[in-house]
């Protein structure tokens, strides 16, 4: 139970501190703030995995995982802009 309170909690941090960074609006909830924050770490573990930076069970940093989260922010940016289009 510990283990998915941390996640949750890192996901927050991760999330929030990535649409700090990024420019731009950003309006979403908590949950999909905290959702941002884990798919971030989970694309910077399997990316640094296949770079050879992390070993396998190895968890990705606080910075690579930022950089995935802002990574998905600008995916999402560009879908939401051809849907709106």
């Amino acid at each position: 139970m510990l283990s998915l309170l941390g996640t949750l909690l890192v996901g927050l941090v991760v999330g929030l501190l990535a649409r700090a960074i990024k420019p731009g609006n950003d309006s979403m909830g908590w949950i999909m703030t905290i959702v941002l924050g884990v798919a971030g770490s989970l694309i910077a573990g399997y990316a640094g995995r296949a770079l050879g930076w992390y070993q396998p069970g190895e968890p990705a940093g606080w910075i690579a995982s930022v950089v995935g989260a802002i990574v998905l922010l600008l995916i999402y940016g560009m879908v939401a802009k051809k849907k709106s289009a």
